[in-house]
């Protein structure tokens, strides 16, 4: 990893409002990056922006002359101190990381209601689709389908927030998708955030990237089953995520990234999910 990339990953996508951390991040970014080195390309899909932290890591990751779509309601109320509303501090944080918006790759709307060719029809077929829309079971059962129906024969599907008890109803539909479509789609990773799907044939494919990536080196790497698949179980060391949070919080963000490269090794309590 260079220093621009090692600069927006643990610096830059840290001023953007929202959920992914540097762990997934890597994992974004290592897939990404596969994909690109074996020319398997394609668009990308965001559902579920927010202030774009997924959104960006997905544009600068991007090979040249891909596009990256982003589809939100775009409906959070102003804050109270009167700073921009949520779909104009989006496109002012694209300005901020030198990445600007393309407006015409944004929808603007209940991601439910869209079919696979409103997204294929701006980005082609899609080779990455994050879901991080509605939480409810009926949000994610469309968006999963949505997905199923855009990407290519090497696409990947992430869907956030899958064993998070605050949203169980994300876990189960999750679930009961690739359970109906387990002949198609198999799980090859997990974080304590987020699960990775692809097709069936692209499985071993996917897991060796996992198993290989050098930026996924310090994670913890444990295999487990999941409805039949073979998956990757990555964990983040507790002494790791508290000392990149002091780091953080002590003003010391520039260093914070080094963490990720010190090769920290977890003992049993430490062996925690992200």
């Amino acid at each position: 990893m260079n220093s621009d990339e090692r600069r927006f990953i643990f610096q830059d996508l840290r001023t953007v409002e929202g959920y992914i951390d540097p762990p997934d991040a890597l994992v974004f970014k290592s897939l990404l990056q596969a994909q690109t080195a074996s020319a398997l390309g394609g668009g990308m899909a965001d559902i579920g922006v927010f202030y774009g932290r997924s959104y960006f890591l997905l544009q600068r990751f991007a090979a040249e002359g891909e596009k990256v779509l982003g589809i939100d309601l775009f409906e959070l109320d102003p804050p109270a101190d009167g700073s921009l509303d949520q779909y104009r501090r989006f496109l002012d944080n694209g300005q901020r990381l030198g990445q600007p918006v393309d407006e015409d790759l944004i929808i603007r709307g209940d991601s439910t209601r869209l079919n696979a060719s409103d997204i294929t029809e701006r980005v082609g077929p899609v080779r990455f689709f994050s879901i991080d829309g509605g939480h409810h079971l009926h949000h994610v059962m469309a968006d999963a389908r949505l997905a199923m129906e855009a990407i290519a024969d090497h696409g990947i599907i992430v869907f956030d927030d899958t064993f998070n008890p605050a949203w169980p109803e994300v876990t189960v539909g999750m679930a009961d998708f690739l359970r109906t479509h387990g002949h198609n789609l198999v799980c090859f990773c997990m974080t304590k955030y987020k699960t990775y799907v692809c097709h069936r044939e692209f499985h071993a494919h996917y897991e060796h990237v996992i198993a290989n990536a050098p930026d996924l080196r310090t994670l913890h790497h444990a295999e487990t089953q999941f409805l039949g698949s073979k998956i990757a179980r990555l964990h983040n060391p507790m002494r790791r995520r508290v000392m990149y949070e002091l780091m953080v919080r002590s003003g010391l963000g520039n260093f914070s990234e080094r963490i990720y490269r010190s090769g920290v090794k977890d003992s049993t309590e430490d062996i925690v999910t992200m």
